[in-house]
This record gives C-alpha cells, sequence and structure tokens, in this order.
C-alpha cells in the first residue's frame, strides 16, 4: 500500500481550493484597508496653479480641484508671454496650459472663503464647482504659497489665517466626515510652524523651511526679470513630473530627498496623526486619480448566483463584514497559527487588486468544479 502524507492524501488535495479562498480574501483585505478611500480632491492656494497641470495629469479630474488665485499672472501685462507660466527659464513645460479652471481668483481668494471651503459652511448659492464635495472617503490634498511668517500665512497682504485657524478647520472637517487622511503642504518662510498646531486624526503635513528661516526662490528668467518658481516647488513639481499613475514611490520617499543643498532652508515633516507609516502612502493617495472596487457577497445557495436573487453588480461584489472577517480568521488559524495574524504584511499590501481578485474567483469555481 503506497504510503501518504498530509499532503498527498486525497481530503487535502480537495480542501487546498477551500484553504487558497480565504488567504486571497485576506491579502485583498490587507490591501484595501491600506487604501481606505474612494476619490481624491485637491485645494491649492495662491501660486499653486503650478500644481493644477501635475494631479490633472495624474488623475484628478478638474471636478475634484479647487483652484484659488489671488493673481492672474498668465495675463499680467508685464508677461512677456501672454497666457503661459513656466517654472524653468527654458519655458519647456506651460504649467497654465490649456482648460485650466480657476475657482476662486482675486478678491475671492480670502480666508473666510478658504475656511468656509473646508468646512463645507459656503453660501447656499455657491455653484458646485466653488465647493469642495468631499466625504469620509476622500484623501484630501491641501497645498499652499505665499507670504507667511511665524504660525501664519498672508492672504492678499491684506489678511492672515493663523495656525490655530488652519488646525480648527481641519477639525472641523473631521467632525464632519469630510475627510478620511489629508496632507497638508505650505511652501512659505517660517512654513513648518503652520504646521505645529495641528491635532485632528489622519493627517500627514509637511513644509518648506523651519522656524526662524526664509523660503527662497530657485531661478529667475532673464526675459521678465523675476524668480519663476520657489525652491520647494520647483523640488515637488521636478518630482511629480517623473511620476505617473501607477507610481509606487511613497510620501517616505518624498521626504528621504530633502536636503538643505537644495532648499537652502530645513523643511520638515510630521506624521504622528497620520495613524500609519509615510512608508505606506503612495504619492498617488494624495495626487493621483482612485478606482475603487467593493467587494460583496454572492448568495449563500450558489457561488455564481440563482433565478430567485440575479447576480447584480451590488450583490455580486459586495463582501458581508461577517463572511469577511471569518475568512481573515480563518487564514490566520491557517497559515499563521491559531490566534496569530498575517495582517499588518507590507509586501502583501502591495500586490495587486485585480491578481487577488482572480486568484480569489479561479480559486473559488475550481473548488466548486471539484466538489460537485
Amino acid at each position: 500500500m503506497p504510503s501518504t502524507t498530509p499532503f498527498t492524501s486525497p481530503a487535502w488535495k480537495r480542501c487546498l481550493p477551500l484553504a487558497i479562498i480565504p488567504l486571497a480574501f485576506l491579502l485583498l483585505a490587507n490591501r484595501l484597508d491600506a487604501v481606505n478611500h474612494s476619490n481624491n480632491w485637491a485645494v491649492l492656494v495662491c501660486t499653486s496653479r503650478f500644481w493644477y497641470r501635475s494631479v490633472k495629469r495624474l488623475g484628478i479630474p478638474d471636478s475634484n480641484i479647487i483652484l484659488m488665485l489671488a493673481d492672474d499672472m498668465a495675463c499680467n501685462p508685464r508677461n512677456m508671454f501672454p497666457g503661459t507660466v513656466y517654472s524653468n527659464s527654458e519655458r519647456k513645460l506651460d504649467l497654465y496650459g490649456d482648460g485650466i479652471e480657476v475657482d476662486y481668483r482675486g478678491e475671492e481668494v480670502s480666508v473666510e472663503n478658504f475656511i468656509r471651503l473646508l468646512t463645507g459652511r459656503v453660501a447656499e448659492g455657491t455653484p458646485r464647482s466653488k465647493r469642495l464635495m468631499t466625504d469620509e472617503r476622500s484623501n484630501i490634498l491641501v497645498y499652499m504659497t505665499g507670504h507667511g511668517g511665524d504660525e501664519f500665512l498672508k492672504f492678499q497682504d491684506a489678511e492672515e489665517i493663523s495656525a490655530f485657524d488652519l488646525a480648527d478647520a481641519f477639525q472641523t472637517m473631521w467632525a464632519k466626515k469630510r475627510y478620511n487622511e489629508l496632507l497638508f503642504m505650505i511652501d512659505t518662510c517660517q512654513a513648518n510652524t503652520m504646521t505645529s498646531k495641528l491635532y485632528s486624526p489622519n493627517i500627514v503635513a509637511t513644509g518648506s523651511s523651519a522656524k526662524g528661516e526664509n523660503s527662497y526662490s530657485h531661478h529667475a528668467d532673464s526675459d521678465i526679470g523675476v524668480a519663476v518658481v520657489d525652491r520647494f516647488s520647483h523640488f515637488v513639481l521636478s518630482h511629480l513630473e517623473g511620476m505617473n499613475k501607477t507610481s509606487s514611490s511613497t510620501l517616505q520617499d518624498f521626504v528621504n530627498a530633502y536636503s538643505y543643498d537644495i532648499f537652502h532652508s530645513n523643511p520638515g515633516a510630521r506624521s504622528d496623526l497620520l495613524g500609519r507609516s509615510m512608508s505606506e502612502v503612495l504619492m498617488t493617495d494624495f495626487f493621483g486619480g482612485v478606482s475603487s472596487v467593493e467587494l460583496a457577497a454572492l448568495p449563500a445557495d450558489s457561488p455564481v448566483g440563482s433565478a430567485a436573487e440575479p447576480t447584480k453588480p451590488e450583490a455580486i461584489w459586495k463582501l458581508t463584514t461577517s463572511r469577511w472577517n471569518s475568512a481573515r480568521r480563518t487564514a490566520d488559524d491557517s497559515f499563521a497559527g491559531p490566534g496569530r495574524s498575517l495582517q499588518g504584511h507590507a509586501n502583501w499590501r502591495k500586490l495587486s487588486p485585480t491578481l487577488l481578485l482572480t486568484l480569489t474567483f479561479a480559486a473559488h469555481f475550481w473548488a466548486a468544479h471539484k466538489l460537485t
């Protein structure tokens, strides 16, 4: 009689596909836990027009970009190249470009309007293009540039927003479930002081200079006689231009590239409020578009549905909480040992959700076929 082992027995061969299913669900669950948002938004303030083209190129639609420009540099009479804005003296990349949509301009760019925009307290007749239509599954990029100092940023050289004002606005957003995670970036003198008062959950922040330091321009265009971009904004723009929609670059990679030699100041980053490491946060979690998939449970009596319960998309792709948790517990016990968890393996979270879906349903249908 030929010898058998647990791994060559017929019983094990029948159970193997079923063992794969909870593992596949676990891998997909870990990936979805890491990216728990369904839409990205960007609020670009003052001279942040440089960012409009970049976030749009990476997938954030015009409808999800709020652009506030105090001055129209493209149409300024001193601009020798009307209708254009360049970030370098070679003028190879027009940041203004075709189809740029300015939502707040001139006197509309005020502290009051900015805070109302963030908190959703805009006037009743405000058009949709001037509203931040976010929810608890939205990731938001807030990028601000301009003149500032110790815990303040100027608007129009006439009023200021303080670090306390900003912190309270973000807290209101969190209380009203207006974001999932928020990335705050600021390029101004003593920029890091504007992040010092933040206290709301799920926020990561970075600034271009420390307290007591200036933020400097990068280079000038001799034809128009002014500096065309700040050092910090130039650095970020260059980083984004090297990315695409599928880039694996993380916030930690971005921050690791900071250098005094580049900025002539000491930029800083604050992630203590975020709840996860910056090495787990993809740049495209804030700068790119989002393609979201929600899993759903199949009818209990059939892996592919039944005539009594049609296989509608929402019925097929939605995995109930109880079954999800059960699958994860099963995988934990089977592959990590009783009471231990496989959750948190960073390499698994980087696997393609499409690959995991394919593995899951291939194993499911294979098992259903073999056991019938």
